[in-house]
């Protein structure tokens, strides 16, 4: 059965942090199967609307499910030292993106997104398809900037 969830997240810098870690604790323990977002101008709030089922699945590295492949997911996977350079460089691009575009960094990419860029490390933009979390809107979005990351790390 799938669940609904609005979440709101406030705009102003004293709020940020704590909505940002209220949603990451969720997105953390449900599996998410749809996003979306609507920004509330009168109030200056983001209007985030979860679809999600009740138990997030393991780590998933291109598995095949009831004859379905999988996203590649990193989550629960260690990173080696070239992975977490990879990792810093992607989280410093994403704080200076969401700043610029006045976003919570996790509407550009939620921390497990990144893990699995750096794990999976896509050289084409067809490649990010392959990476939970990365459908056509935030590839065509970010897609040429998280591959020219990955080139330069």
């Amino acid at each position: 059965m799938m669940n609904i969830k609005v979440l709101k997240v406030r705009i102003a810098d004293e709020f940020l942090l704590q909505d940002q870690h209220m949603i990451d604790d969720f997105l953390n323990k449900h599996e998410i199967i749809k996003v979306e977002t609507a920004f509330v101008h009168d109030e200056s709030f983001w209007s985030v609307v979860l679809y999600f089922n009740e138990y997030k699945s393991t780590s998933t590295n291109n598995v095949v499910k009831d004859s379905k492949v999988v996203k590649y997911s990193a989550e629960d996977e260690i990173l080696n030292d070239d992975e977490i350079k990879i990792l810093d460089a992607l989280k410093l691009w994403r704080s200076e993106k969401a700043k610029e575009q006045n976003l919570p960094s996790y509407f550009i990419a939620t921390n497990k997104e990144l893990i699995s860029v750096a794990k999976y490390k896509p050289v084409k933009i067809e490649e990010l398809l392959d990476i939970k979390g990365f459908g056509k809107h935030k590839i065509e979005n970010y897609g040429e900037e998280i591959l020219e990351i990955l080139e330069s790390v």
